[in-house]
């Protein structure tokens, strides 16, 4: 399946179990593979046959500033189940979001979820 990669989106967010999470916020970052076929975008140069990344882009930015959750996995369920609803273009998503401030007890570089969504999951 062809892809459209949108790579280290940041946003900031509200996201988090801790009381502090959904007080002060966080940087979180995102990654999206959009999978389509892009076979007849490739010959017509058109983008009525592709999506538009930049609406895209736009629909995730909306739901990681202006809604909040307390578990990144269901952030990234609700960007894959939204982006899927908007572009039936797609065949499937894959988020991934990035927590690299995740509240942990000593050093780590990032925690990260990836859901993916398939047309057929809804």
């Amino acid at each position: 399946m062809d892809r459209i990669c949108l790579k280290n989106m940041i946003f900031y967010g509200y996201h988090g179990v801790m009381p502090e999470e959904q007080r002060l916020g966080q940087r979180f970052s995102i990654d999206a593979e959009l999978r389509l076929p892009l076979g007849r975008a490739s010959r017509t140069d058109a983008l009525e046959d592709t999506v538009n990344y930049a609406e895209i882009y736009e629909l995730i930015r909306q739901v990681t500033e202006e809604e909040r959750y307390a578990l990144i996995e269901r952030l990234a369920g609700e960007i894959g189940r939204r982006v899927l609803a908007r572009f039936p273009l797609l065949d499937s998503i894959v988020v991934t979001v990035h927590k690299p401030s995740a509240p942990v007890p000593g050093p780590l570089g990032d925690v990260a979820v990836t859901v993916e969504t398939e047309r057929r999951d809804g």
